[in-house]
């Protein structure tokens, strides 16, 4: 694992919990690497180049922040360790195109944490778009109203173009986004308006809305923000002709379909969001995500979320932010 931040213990309890074993880990920060690495049984090394030449590594978890992205994968696809990276793959589609090239030449495999695309509601929804259970899409939106502290921005890269790639679109609701783009289908056109620091002391975005057009005809709404105190459920919502399914948090909370048969929704009320506090929520989808990486390795085939599909949901994050800065429709 190469850096061991907040997210990177939700990984290590994830892998624990699946039988994986965390060989090597390494940060900029030694001494909380150090007991991180204490902590999770692992060794701890001084550079992320240790942990891609390590004999004892199948696979590469990258923690880092989205600049930081590329390097460890130029020397994996020397050593033919296979790569996951933390959501967003990149700060740029271009270094992003460069990482899946990089690892599509080296023969590794490249993985987006998109953990959101295992919860139940999503294999369901996914699953019952596909057969036409909603019918034909009329309209796919995202609401991801969220509340970050200004204790959570202290830190002057939180937030920042260059280490961040920007604010609340980029980091917070990019999940709906790859989930809008997983079931959706691809994005024609869109527009878009934001506010820079609107309510904290960042450079990028923390309040942003786009109107959407899909190349299948269908409309949305996307808008995402971390301004809304004290912060509210992210939303999914598909509309089609025959109903409509929403997803809440991690959950369906509503599956309201015409004459429906089939595989039963799994409606619940009680979800888990990450709307005011980042780590609340659920360990399974992150392990149901390692365990698919583990068996892409293991029988030579593509992962369910590849570098492409991380490339696509970034696609849709610098379309909006062209349109913001430029006050003009943008088209993919």
């Amino acid at each position: 694992m190469i850096g061991t931040g907040a997210i990177s213990n939700l990984h290590a309890r994830a892998y624990k919990n699946i039988g994986y074993q965390l060989t090597v880990c390494t940060d900029i920060f030694e001494e909380p690497g150090r007991r991180f690495a204490a902590q999770h049984g692992a060794q701890f090394v001084s550079t992320y180049e240790e942990v891609c030449r390590h004999p004892d590594v199948d696979y590469v978890d990258v923690c880092t922040f989205p600049d930081f992205r590329l390097e460890p994968i130029e020397i994996c696809a020397e050593t033919k360790k296979h790569v996951q990276v933390q959501k967003p793959i990149s700060t740029s589609l271009a270094t992003a195109r460069r990482m899946i090239d990089t690892a599509r030449e080296g023969g590794i495999l490249l993985s987006v944490v998109s953990q959101h695309r295992f919860d139940d509601a999503s294999r369901f929804l996914s699953r019952a778009i596909a057969e036409g259970r909603l019918g034909r899409l009329l309209q796919c939106d995202c609401y991801v109203k969220w509340y970050r502290s200004a204790a959570y921005y202290s830190r002057p890269i939180k937030g920042s173009w260059k280490t961040e790639g920007g604010g609340a679109l980029i980091n917070q609701a990019i999940h709906q986004l790859d989930i809008l783009r997983w079931m959706a289908g691809p994005v024609a056109e869109l527009f878009g308006v934001w506010q820079l620091g609107a309510l904290h002391k960042i450079e990028s975005e923390d309040v942003v809305n786009a109107v959407v057009k899909y190349a299948s005809g269908a409309t949305g709404v996307i808008q995402a923000s971390t301004a809304f105190w004290p912060g509210y459920t992210e939303r999914t919502e598909f509309h089609g002709t025959k109903g409509t399914a929403v997803i809440s948090g991690d959950k369906l909370t509503t599956w309201d379909v015409e004459n429906d048969s089939g595989e039963p929704a799994p409606v619940a009320k009680e979800v888990a969001s990450g709307a005011s506090d980042p780590m609340a929520i659920s360990l399974e989808p992150f392990e149901r995500q390692f365990l698919d990486f583990g068996d892409a390795i293991r029988n030579g085939r593509k992962p369910l979320v590849s570098g492409e599909e991380g490339y696509q949901a970034l696609e849709l994050v610098d379309a909006v932010y062209r349109s913001c800065r430029t006050g003009e429709k943008v088209r993919l």
